[in-house]
């Protein structure tokens, strides 16, 4: 996906190998872009299985829920259940199988799995040469930008959208793919009988106070820099927010990013060297997932969970 570059200089700112993948030549088939989907509601339908089946309404009330939500929760997993019966279906004896996953925080994973997944389906779509494959994936994402939207406005009393237009996470023949880099933290290993899929995650990036990361001020990341890069390696946080890429240069040594003060909503935030744009060969980690919600006068809105 194409982003419109903003670059952003401090003096600026007034306040983003589980698969297996495929020869480096090789562009993602329409099956593979299938799989991909699968291996991401495989995870989303485990999350929801795994969790309802761990606690009980009270449960979700005494934890700050309304008392009607975890009926909602309940219908959005026979959703995810139905994505992956439809995948399945559709791809044959192809078709990727459950992997074994570690699933934290029910409230918090539930919403950023829907956005990344909304995200991937996006990047994912100008690969499909199938027009009635196109047709059949799209049917999905809309379904889960609603379960994003009511998660984050009813459940956490939060912004239902982030602005215009959401953020589509690259995917394609780089083999690097961003949503996977994401999902892959979820996941411990894969049966190895599954189809090779087009993605490898990028090297993880971390905020180590993800409290702190807010509009406006300094967060520290935590990443593997490559040991290639030298002392004089500029490197450069992206945000992406809508169609937009925000680059600003990393400080403290490459230990630490100022946010800028007008990122609303739904943001990742990547490592790279580029600073004139978002280029996959030169990323260094990430992405990873920010959120900065708000009111209805557009006001920053910090969420309960």
């Amino acid at each position: 996906m194409r982003f419109v570059v903003r670059l952003f200089s401090p003096s600026t700112l007034t306040a983003l190998a589980l698969a297996r993948p495929l020869p480096r030549d090789a562009a993602p088939s329409d099956v593979d872009i299938l799989n991909f989907a699968l291996t991401l509601e495989h995870l989303e339908n485990a999350f929801y299985t795994q969790g309802l089946s761990r606690f009980t309404q009270k449960d979700f009330v005494d934890a700050g829920f309304p008392d009607w939500s975890y009926g909602r929760l309940k219908q959005i997993a026979t959703h995810e259940a139905a994505h992956v019966q439809f995948l399945e279906t559709t791809i044959g004896d192809k078709a990727s199988k459950p992997c074994i996953y570690k699933l934290p925080s029910f409230a918090a994973l539930s919403h950023a799995l829907e956005i990344v997944g909304d995200s991937a389906y996006i990047g994912a779509s100008k690969f499909f040469e199938n027009k009635d494959y196109l047709l059949a994936a799209a049917t999905i994402p809309s379904t889960e930008a609603r379960h994003s939207a009511w998660l984050d406005s009813v459940v956490r009393k939060g912004s239902p959208w982030s602005g215009s237009f959401d953020v589509g996470l690259t995917f394609g023949p780089s083999q690097y793919e961003s949503s996977f880099t994401i999902a892959s933290n979820c996941i411990t290993s894969c049966p190895p009988t599954n189809p090779k899929l087009p993605a490898t995650p990028f090297a993880e990036l971390t905020l180590p106070d993800p409290a702190g990361a807010w509009p406006g001020s300094a967060t520290p990341l935590k990443f593997m820099t490559p040991g290639s890069f030298g002392p004089s390696t500029k490197l450069y946080g992206a945000f992406l927010s809508g169609q937009e890429a925000l680059v600003v240069p990393l400080t403290d040594g490459g230990k630490s990013v100022n946010i800028p003060d007008t990122l609303r909503g739904v943001v990742y935030i990547l490592v790279t060297t580029d600073a004139d744009g978002v280029d996959d060969s030169k990323t260094v980690a990430g992405p990873a997932l920010l959120e900065f919600s708000f009111n209805s006068n557009g006001d920053l809105l910090r969420l309960p969970f």
